[in-house]
């Protein structure tokens, strides 16, 4: 029994150096494997947290893109307006005045949304280095407005017949942090921004009689450096950068784009026109993003998840903006009555910014709406729309006519949002026109392409010819300039338009 156990403990020995062995072989191994297991859980880690930053930085993109869009559309349209060397049609150098001499015609393709109500007197200027002093000759008791947008399209301030009344005034436009003495006899208006956009109307028949008067007026206004004031100025001609994109829209342009672009031109743009106070928590979330006021934007130095979402941020911001037409009037913003949408919202939007990035994109220059609304309707329903085929009926009850303190308008454009060519060229009815009135003392205006009678010319609106080759669609849009305050008013609900009756 005793020799037996010689092998048995040999064989023990042996099997106990062979599990030695083995051990030792298997630790390099489960090492192995437990580091994998631990790289691959802290890179799954590190996507999440990647993913979780890239998507924040998409969501404060999106909202800082929609806050930022007024001011980059400014500085945009500002650079195609001022692109000449001399004033020339509707663009003139930067502190030099376009001065609108007619009415355009049907031909007329450089603006959307054209008037025949009022003659525009416009300029840009920049006050980040000194004031402007704008002058306004005696209007004689005529309808003007002259309303000042900084580079966020507030209209900060406003002289015109309604706020300042029609005698000569003056006025300096001073900048963001400028003080001083200015001239006796000038008041001064102080811009939150260094751009200011000055979009003055003075109202015309439209005849040669009232044409040539306006003229004489447009001639007297000036706007001059606050060091040339009372001297002699002759301003510098215009410089033409050939690599600004004359032809394309502005809205296009912005929106072509991308994030680094925009958001450079934003940071750039940012030095000379400041955010205001209440705009400190978008300030707070655009640092995040990389782009802080007074210094330039470096797309390079963000983190790339972070600079991943920003790139992704454009498209869905420019929907977020444009959707806004439908959910405005779920929100209260926009109103939709009788088929005419609109709103009075506009001018001074606060911290509201969707609303203030919408009304850049669809109507840039917007009045405020106590000196401006603008009912707009594309068919007498919401399911309906305009077309030269049929005939229409707008009627307005005796003693329902807009209630303005300005003027009224209602004028009629194409689907595109241009003058409809007709044979007497009237491309809206007005205050100023002689309507027909019936036996009761209500008003029919007509909208068709034929004339509904020559006794009833007076009140017609021609509309486009509708037909399987030409489309016919077309637009009706109301402008009610300084509408009254009290009863019967847009402003509070007290005046609805009335909506537009397909003729029996």
């Amino acid at each position: 029994m005793q020799g037996m156990q010689l092998p048995l403990v040999a064989m023990a020995a042996v099997c106990a150096l062979t599990l030695a062995a083995c051990g030792k072989q298997a630790e390099p191994q489960v090492d192995r494997v437990a580091m994998e297991a631990k790289a691959k859980a802290e890179a799954e880690v590190k996507a999440v947290e990647a993913a979780a930053k890239e998507a924040e930085a998409r969501a404060i993109a999106i909202e800082s893109y929609v806050y930022a869009y007024p001011l980059v559309t400014m500085e945009m349209t500002r650079r195609i307006m001022t692109n000449v060397e001399a004033p020339l049609g509707s663009r003139a150098p930067m502190g030099q005045f376009v001065r609108m001499r007619n009415y355009p015609d049907a031909s007329y393709r450089d603006v959307t949304a054209p008037n025949a109500d009022t003659l525009y007197t416009t300029t840009w200027i920049d006050v980040s280095k000194e004031p402007w002093i704008l002058s306004l000759p005696d209007m004689k008791d005529r309808y003007f407005l002259f309303p000042m947008l900084d580079g966020w399209t507030n209209v900060f301030q406003v002289p015109g017949k309604r706020t300042t009344g029609t005698k000569a005034q003056t006025y300096a436009i001073t900048g963001p942090g400028w003080s001083g003495e200015l001239p006796p006899g000038v008041t001064e208006y102080k811009s939150p921004t260094g751009i200011v956009w000055i979009l003055g109307r003075i109202y015309c028949t439209g005849t040669p009689e009232d044409y040539k008067a306006v003229h004489a007026l447009q001639d007297k206004i000036s706007a001059v450096p606050l060091s040339t004031y009372g001297k002699p100025y002759t301003p510098a001609p215009g410089t033409v950068d050939a690599a600004i994109d004359m032809k394309t829209a502005v809205r296009e342009q912005v929106n072509a784009l991308d994030a680094e672009a925009y958001f450079k031109l934003f940071a750039e743009l940012l030095k000379t026109n400041p955010a205001t106070a209440d705009d400190a928590q978008m300030i707070a979330k655009l640092a995040k993003i990389g782009v802080v006021p007074g210094q330039d934007f470096d797309v390079t130095k963000l983190d790339p998840a972070v600079a991943k979402g920003l790139a992704g941020a454009p498209k869905p911001a420019q929907a977020v903006i444009m959707d806004w037409m439908k959910a405005g009037i779920v929100a209260g913003d926009f109103k939709l009555e009788h088929g005419w949408l609109f709103t009075t919202k506009t001018g001074l939007y606060g911290t509201h910014y969707v609303q203030r990035a919408l009304i850049t994109a669809i109507g840039l220059g917007a009045n405020r709406p106590e000196d401006a609304v603008y009912p707009t309707s594309t068919g007498p329903d919401i399911a309906a729309k305009y077309n030269g085929e049929k005939k229409y009926v707008l009627r307005f009850e005796r003693g329902q006519l807009p209630p303005v303190n300005g003027f009224w308008s209602l004028t009629m454009y194409d689907a595109d949002y241009f003058f409809v060519d007709n044979n007497l060229n009237r491309y809206n009815l007005s205050q100023r026109n002689k309507f027909k009135t019936n036996p009761d003392g209500s008003v029919d205006l007509y909208i068709q392409n034929e004339s509904p009678g020559k006794d009833k010319e007076s009140n017609w609106l021609p509309a486009p010819k509708g037909d399987f080759v030409l489309k016919g669609d077309f637009v009706l849009m109301m402008r009610l300039y300084w509408p009254k305050e009290g009863a019967p008013s847009i402003l509070d609900g007290s005046w609805k338009v009335p909506g537009v009756k397909e003729a029996g």
